[in-house]
């Protein structure tokens, strides 16, 4: 299984921790130990499970939205976006389970013409105002239609580490990695009023796979 690079140092940690535990264990309790190293074992596989990368064929797209994450939609709406766009937006938001691949990835393919980290509260990600008070970061990309779309990582109440690797200027590709968020949280799209919203609240989602929108060129 391949492993995120955001992985190392929590992997580390964890096996320092899961070995110290695993020796005291079996020094303190003999043939009671596995009591506590099987459930060790489980939370030790469960970091590993976290950051897999999983192989995915991503398409090239142009009028599509893509889903950045896999996860949960929890939220369709028309909002004002007031950070970027300074107008109304449909706002689609996909909430993470600390079970899910967390890896971020482009919604459209563009050009990333803003890009800015907001430190902030840990509300719980599927909080409302998780996505202007939570930790959270905002890019926005001119997408090959012609549109101005804005996306967001936003951290919540076990998140506490989001790292986004693109910079203005760079070229965006739907569906490709351009960040990542550590243990639960969401990603809110921000879409022209005139999209046309394919999914709907519930659906499960499979990050740079499946078409959340499409935008009208």
């Amino acid at each position: 299984m391949k492993l995120h690079r955001e992985s190392k140092g929590t992997i580390i940690v964890a096996s320092v921790l899961f070995a110290v535990l695993a020796f005291l264990a079996v020094y303190y309790l003999k043939e009671w130990s596995l009591l506590v190293i099987v459930p060790l074992l489980v939370i030790y596989g469960l970091v590993f499970w976290f950051f897999r990368v999983p192989d995915r064929e991503i398409l090239d797209h142009k009028e599509n939205v893509i889903a950045p994450v896999d996860g949960k939609v929890v939220m369709i709406k028309e909002v004002e976006e007031n950070e970027f766009l300074k107008g109304k937006a449909i706002q689609v938001s996909i909430f993470m389970s600390p079970l899910n691949v967390h890896i971020c990835r482009f919604p459209v393919s563009g050009k990333v013409i803003y890009k800015k980290y907001h430190p902030g509260k840990y509300l719980v990600a599927w909080h409302e105002k998780s996505s202007t008070e939570n930790e959270r970061t905002t890019v926005a990309v001119e997408s090959l239609t012609g549109h101005k779309v804005v996306f967001r990582q936003i951290a919540g109440y076990v998140a506490r580490r989001i790292v986004f690797y693109c910079n203005e200027g760079d070229a965006a590709k739907a569906g490709h990695e351009f960040g990542f968020i550590k243990f639960g949280s969401r990603m809110d799209v921000f879409l022209p009023l005139d999209s046309e919203i394919i999914c709907k609240i519930g659906d499960k989602t499979m990050g740079g796979i499946d078409v959340i929108a499409k935008m009208r060129e």
